[in-house]
């Protein structure tokens, strides 16, 4: 779909309609999507460590298939002992609702980066997808 002058055409982004999610897991994608919107995302052990330690994380997610039992563990415990609710996911999808993923030109995944934990600090446009996601981890 080229215009007439040799130029691609923009695909026109997908409207968002506020719906209910089916799942946690959607309702998970939605909530990780608009906080990346919102810049309220933290990657990266050390940056994600401080923001629980200061208390300015809402909500933290860690892979479930993490290879390192120690870097669990202390996830875990700054969750535990800042009181900052955990939500455990695949590796690959939190790799790919973060953004961490190399895509070819067609939009299909080629490569999935190493991410296996995320706090968020803004969780930017309140949804019902964050409302679903929050009644379920009280």
């Amino acid at each position: 779909s080229t215009q007439s002058h040799g130029v691609p055409a923009v695909p026109t982004p997908a409207v968002f309609v506020d719906e209910r999610p089916a799942s946690t897991e959607d309702a998970l994608r939605i909530v990780i999507r608009k906080a990346v919107e919102a810049n309220g995302v933290v990657k990266g052990l050390s940056e994600v460590a401080r923001c629980l330690d200061r208390q300015t994380a809402h909500l933290c997610i860690l892979a479930s298939d993490c290879d390192d039992e120690n870097y669990t563990k202390l996830i875990q415990a700054l969750c535990r002992v800042n009181n900052i609710d955990i939500v455990m996911m695949e590796k690959q999808k939190l790799a790919e609702y973060v953004g961490l993923v190399k895509k070819d030109a067609e939009g299909n995944i080629k490569k999935y980066f190493k991410c296996s934990c995320i706090a968020i600090r803004e969780f930017g446009e309140r949804t019902k997808a964050l409302d679903m996601l929050l009644e379920q981890l009280q």
